[in-house]
């Protein structure tokens, strides 16, 4: 899982362990985190992990301004260049995107939605596919403001169902 920042970082956590359930080699679940942009980088686009058997499972928090937590700023950055040819994510690790957001920090908060405080994660996914990309699983999005939990564990569980049917 690439996360960045803390929160996305613990539930990077909980799908490494729910993950630990899976009869997979431990050696070939990676954490890359988001903020390192050499290391995410070398591990989906330079690396072993760069081939379309690797599954790349981004989490992306959305904070105020429809912006990505610093520490994450880097990868989205990256992804976001529009030098980047169309196939830069071809043939590469396939992709999935858990959005974490709060509708708390948004001025019309009752009328508000997990798709309405997720705009990173929702152009993550989208650029990822603009640049080749394959998704092996539906994106998720999640707002604290409704109790992640009711959302970020369902979600997470249906992944590792996904997961043990890839492997």
């Amino acid at each position: 899982p690439l996360s960045g920042a803390n929160f996305p970082a613990d539930v990077a956590e909980q799908i490494a362990t729910k993950l630990s359930s899976i009869p997979i080699d431990a050696s070939k679940v990676h954490k890359v985190m988001m903020s390192k942009s050499k290391d995410f980088k070398a591990a989906l686009l330079e690396g072993p992990l760069a081939k379309p058997t690797t599954l790349a499972i981004f989490i992306a928090q959305t904070i105020e301004n429809e912006a990505p937590p610093e520490d994450a700023g880097a990868c989205i950055r990256f992804f976001k260049r529009k030098n980047h040819p169309e196939t830069l994510f071809s043939d590469k690790p396939q992709f999935t995107v858990l959005g974490l957001g709060d509708s708390n920090l948004l001025l019309d908060r009752q009328h508000t939605a997990a798709k309405d405080c997720n705009q990173v994660a929702q152009a993550l996914d989208a650029r990822l596919e603009t640049l080749g990309g394959q998704r092996f699983y539906q994106r998720g999005e999640c707002d604290e403001r409704t109790g992640l939990t009711k959302e970020v564990e369902p979600w997470i569980d249906n992944l590792v169902e996904k997961i043990k049917e890839c492997v």
